[in-house]
């Protein structure tokens, strides 16, 4: 085999939570390298500009916590891409900030649902095309799956639920050849840190600005991770030189220390 650093031309690919953030980075990335992409978001207006804006990218509108929109979303990818060779899980959502006590069991149920239920159904979904594809399986997940997280603790759940989905289905789905990661960015420049920053200075009531010198203060590199970043290690994961790569959680976090 040759191997290659960047995914084959022509990879069909679904990226949920794709139409911005980090989802939107893995996107635009791997059309650069030439792969076939079906996105899906829970805003309709949004994806209906973002497909608008790319000829040949399809989507869906769905919200990966419902079995019947997930059906949907994969019965719609199927036809727009005539099979599928990785699924990127990254749709997702911050959760409440808020002391384990003050977080309502609506607050931790949507939360658990959207980040953890939501990629375990639409991984049982791919998987019949994954097998035909011998294809590969990449969940966003986040340093808080390998620390604890005060004041985050719904999110911080979902986080650990999704590694550990992780390594299970890369043990059950790696006879048929179907490879699954985690990826574990840490504090990403980006319009979502900024808003739960502003969050948890709210809960602890202190400035933005401060927060943001304790996120880095906890960084061995003292820095923070690009979305381009996050992108381009998916984009090896999916290459062939990373055949062999499955059941691991790679963080991309500067060395997060803790949180």
């Amino acid at each position: 085999m040759t191997l290659s650093l960047t995914p084959p031309a022509g990879l069909r690919v679904l990226v949920t939570g794709g139409t911005s953030g980090i989802g939107l980075a893995i996107v635009s990335c791997l059309e650069g390298f030439g792969a076939r992409v079906h996105v899906c978001g829970t805003d309709r207006e949004r994806l209906g500009a973002h497909l608008a804006a790319v000829p040949g990218r399809t989507g869906t509108v769905c919200d990966v916590s419902d079995a019947d929109d997930v059906a949907r979303l994969f019965a719609e990818a199927e036809q727009s891409l005539g099979g599928l060779d990785l699924l990127v899980n990254n749709a997702g959502i911050a959760g409440p900030t808020a002391k384990a006590v003050d977080i309502t069991a609506a607050e931790w149920n949507e939360t658990l649902a959207v980040n953890l239920t939501g990629a375990f159904l639409c991984a049982q979904a791919a998987v019949p095309m994954l097998t035909a594809s011998r294809g590969a399986i990449v969940n966003i997940s986040s340093v808080a799956g390998r620390l604890g997280y005060a004041l985050r603790s719904p999110y911080n759940a979902s986080k650990f639920g999704l590694d550990g989905l992780t390594q299970s289905l890369a043990r059950e789905l790696g006879p048929d050849g179907i490879r699954v990661n985690a990826v574990l960015p840490g504090f990403v420049d980006s319009e979502r840190l900024a808003r739960t920053t502003a969050a948890r200075a709210g809960a602890l009531g202190i400035s933005s600005e401060e927060v943001t010198g304790m996120l880095l203060a906890k960084t061995s590199l003292r820095t923070m991770v690009s979305e381009e970043e996050v992108a381009l290690l998916v984009a090896y994961l999916a290459s062939s030189a990373g055949h062999n790569i499955s059941g691991q959680s790679i963080s991309i976090d500067g060395n997060v220390e803790y949180l």
